[in-house]
């Protein structure tokens, strides 16, 4: 990545083509202690539409940022750069580490968390992750669902979000396959980077709305077998 976050001409010529507008947030700052994207954490609106977000997003007073906004039409809107913490994550962790903020790229999709995510929608996130991940060097582990970093607390991006189309283009780890004992399921949630401190029911909620949104009931062998052994 560039120092300090500045792209060369010609990554700024691609992202330009995306966004069709931006909307500076004055609730961002400097990434602290030096850190840089190593995450990028996707989040739903759970607001009317894509206006009524960005105005939220950019109210001093709301406190609450992200680096993108992904409209139901698939308009990307920017409102803070890359190189800035914007205030998406709030308090949790991944992987064992927190200030979650200073260490990814926020991006925020309109949807009320009742239904699926529009085509164009997906379409816009699928090449905006491209150019993010190349950017930073951020592999297919880091892209994250704010319900993963902070479980029970939060749950978007949601059921509906499809990460399995994602992970078939390398764009979010792939769910396992391999059997697994539900004695194992702990550590092997910890192992994929959920770290953070929560009971049993809640850390099984967040681990299903990531790989098995739909699915009810106690723990079954299927919730260990889908997690990835490997942290990100």
């Amino acid at each position: 990545m560039p120092a300090h976050g500045i792209l060369p001409p010609t990554e700024v010529a691609v992202l330009a083509r995306m966004i069709l507008r931006q909307h500076a947030s004055p609730n961002c700052g400097p990434r602290r202690d030096g850190l840089l994207p190593t995450l990028i954490v996707i989040h739903y609106t759970a607001m009317e539409n894509a206006r009524a977000a960005v105005e939220r997003l950019c109210d001093p007073a709301a406190e609450v940022s992200a680096h993108y906004l992904i409209a139901a039409s698939g308009d990307v809107i920017q409102m803070v750069p890359e190189n800035l913490r914007a205030w998406h994550a709030g308090t949790g962790n991944w992987a064992g580490q927190g200030d979650v903020n200073s260490r990814s790229i926020g991006i925020e999709l309109d949807n009320r968390g009742t239904h699926p995510f529009a085509h164009a929608q997906m379409n816009a996130l699928e090449e905006l992750l491209r150019g993010v991940m190349a950017r930073w060097n951020i592999p297919s582990e880091g892209v994250i669902g704010h319900s993963d970093m902070a479980p029970g607390r939060k749950s978007d991006p949601g059921p509906h979000f499809d990460w399995d189309r994602l992970a078939q283009q390398g764009l979010a780890k792939k769910k396992c396959s391999d059997p697994a004992e539900p004695a194992h399921f702990r550590a092997r949630a910890r192992a994929a980077g959920y770290t953070a401190d929560v009971d049993d029911e809640t850390l099984l909620g967040a681990v299903r709305l990531r790989f098995r949104p739909f699915a009810r009931g106690s723990l079954t062998q299927q919730d260990v077998a889908v997690l990835p052994e490997q942290s990100a």
